[in-house]
């Protein structure tokens, strides 16, 4: 036997090296798996080949709780006589507890080379029985794959061409096979329970796949998690081929939900940019169209309309929006560096203007008002001047307004003095507003002789009333 040969009887595959009569048996020739098996030493000196030994006690159990033992089985090629023998005609016998069987017969030689032949086939399928409790008590080796090779073992014992403890290495092996039993109702138990294990952790992959597919908007950490969550998926092991594809339907549903809502974001991300691309190349067509108007005003308030536009039509690709922007204030930057420039020259103009209506109005405040008509003929001079002059800074024009306001009010006021004085129903008003004084302050007299007081006090609110207009017509004609 080849130590790949070995290698195989280890793992519980069928031996390859047995021959016609006994095709489950194995001879072990590579020295390390001899040396690695120990071998049992006879506890029982040498009998007659005729006589029965004593069959080995049956397995007991260890301690409670602990492996049952194993009988040990000593070498066959120790002592090949102890266990059979060779009758004159060649047949090869061995003994059993039911007394001898022929196992095959032996024409190559004497009957010690037969025997020992016979033997050290024996003693391969002990090797065997030794390597699969070295795999069972090593954990070495699944405990299913030992239970069938044991029990193939011990159905091919029954009849196979070998001399040797053919009933201890029976019993060893039905300790084998009571072990790997049990050892496989506790690996069975333990896939069981790892199988639970794998399916919560599935199912909870499961329902992170379900909320983020109906719920998430975050689509970039979403889609990492879902990539992170399928190499999770692949590492967790143990579950049945049905129930594991029924739950990867399930995560694939949840997977397919979110790339389609993902999609559906996507596509009208696109619309809308595709939409916002159009809007603002139309803002920039109009904002690039305005930049040589000198209607300053209005086209200043059109691009404060432009850009709040700008801002509600939406972002387009950051390539796109970075490219139109650069035009569309290109735009604006030249019609206001247009105007600035306009403005700075129409201020330098407005500044000498203004220094111009300042002596104008210096000349103004000295015009004599003793000489009424030449006093208005002088205003006049001085409103043709004025307009002729033109525009003085804005922040200056009510203060030159309210300034020519009073030289014109002081004129107007010596016109009118003038013409009051000489208009005789003003002296004939001053008259009457005399009499009505005179006439309420007798009232309010006669009222207080008579003890009304009521009547003395509205008398005497009457008199005042009348005397103040009586002031004002006096003044009137001064």
């Amino acid at each position: 036997m080849t130590d790949e040969q070995a290698a195989e009887a280890v793992d519980g595959a069928r031996p390859d090296g047995a021959t016609e009569a006994a095709p489950e048996a194995v001879t072990v020739t590579s020295p390390e798996v001899a040396q690695a098996v120990p071998q049992a030493t006879p506890d029982v000196a040498h009998t007659d080949a005729a006589a029965h030994p004593a069959p080995p006690a049956a397995p007991t159990p260890g301690p409670s709780g602990s492996a049952p033992a194993f009988p040990s089985v000593p070498s066959a090629a120790a002592d090949p006589a102890r266990w059979g023998r060779v009758d004159d005609d060649g047949t090869v016998w061995v003994t059993t507890a039911d007394g001898e069987r022929a196992v095959g017969s032996w024409q190559a030689g004497d009957a010690v080379e037969g025997l020992a032949h016979f033997a050290v086939r024996f003693d391969d399928l002990r090797t065997e029985v030794d390597l699969l409790v070295r795999r069972l008590t090593g954990g070495r080796g699944e405990a299913r794959a030992i239970l069938r090779s044991a029990t193939t073992l011990r159905e091919k014992l029954v009849d196979a061409a070998v001399v040797g403890d053919v009933v201890g290495l029976g019993h060893r092996l039905d300790a084998v096979v009571a072990a790997a039993e049990g050892a496989e109702e506790t690996e069975r138990a333990a896939r069981a329970g790892a199988r639970d294990d794998a399916v919560a952790r599935k199912e909870a992959l499961i329902a992170e796949a379900e909320t983020l597919a109906e719920e998430t908007t975050r689509w970039k950490h979403a889609g990492d998690r879902f990539q992170a969550m399928i190499e999770e998926w692949k590492a967790v092991k143990g579950i049945d081929r049905k129930t594991d594809d029924a739950l990867w339907k399930r995560f694939s549903r949840a997977r397919e939900t979110f790339a389609r809502r993902r999609g559906a974001h996507f596509a009208e991300l696109d619309r809308a940019r595709t939409a916002a691309k159009a809007r603002k190349e139309d803002l920039v067509v109009e904002a690039e169209s305005l930049t040589e108007s000198t209607d300053w005003g209005p086209t200043a308030g059109r691009y404060k309309e432009l850009m709040a536009e700008w801002k509600a039509a939406g972002r387009t690709s950051k390539d796109a929006d970075d490219a139109l922007w650069a035009r569309f204030r290109g735009a604006q930057d030249a019609f206001f560096s247009r105007r600035s420039e306009a403005f700075s020259a129409r201020d330098a103009e407005f500044t000498d203007n203004a220094r111009a209506k300042e002596a104008l109005l210096a000349e103004a405040g000295r015009i004599d008002l003793s000489d009424v008509d030449a006093a208005r003929t002088a205003l006049r001079e001085v409103q043709e001047r004025w307009d002729a002059i033109g525009k003085v800074p804005r922040e200056r024009v009510r203060e030159f307004s309210a300034r020519l306001k009073e030289v014109e009010d002081r004129v107007r006021a010596a016109v009118d003095r003038r013409w009051q004085a000489a208009d005789p129903e003003t002296e004939a008003r001053v008259g009457q507003f005399r009499a009505r004084v005179e006439q309420f302050e007798a009232q309010a007299a006669k009222a207080h002789a008579a003890g009304d007081r009521r009547r003395a006090q509205e008398a005497e609110r009457q008199a005042a009333q009348w005397r103040e207009w009586l002031a004002a017509a006096e003044d009137a004609t001064r």
